[in-house]
């Protein structure tokens, strides 16, 4: 059995790039999806670990699938 968990898809691209901004639409869409303590955890590495930028984006899609509007509405059609 596989120990993978399917990480939630979160429009972020196409989103005012405000670091904060983009760490509180994953925080909702992990939250959402029943992620709570993923939520935390992904906010408490950013905040104390990240270098730059690139870094906490890095660490956000470690946690949510990154997409755009375009990619949410292809998931809803299954």
């Amino acid at each position: 059995m596989s120990n993978i968990i399917r990480k939630p898809k979160c429009a972020l691209i196409g989103q005012d790039g405000n670091i904060f901004n983009l760490m509180a639409i994953a925080s909702r869409t992990l939250k959402r999806n029943n992620f709570q303590e993923e939520s935390k955890e992904m906010i408490e590495r950013i905040t104390s670990s990240a270098k730059s930028y690139e870094d906490a984006i890095c660490i956000i899609g470690e946690y949510v699938e990154i997409t755009d509007e375009k990619g949410l509405e292809d998931e809803e059609e299954y």
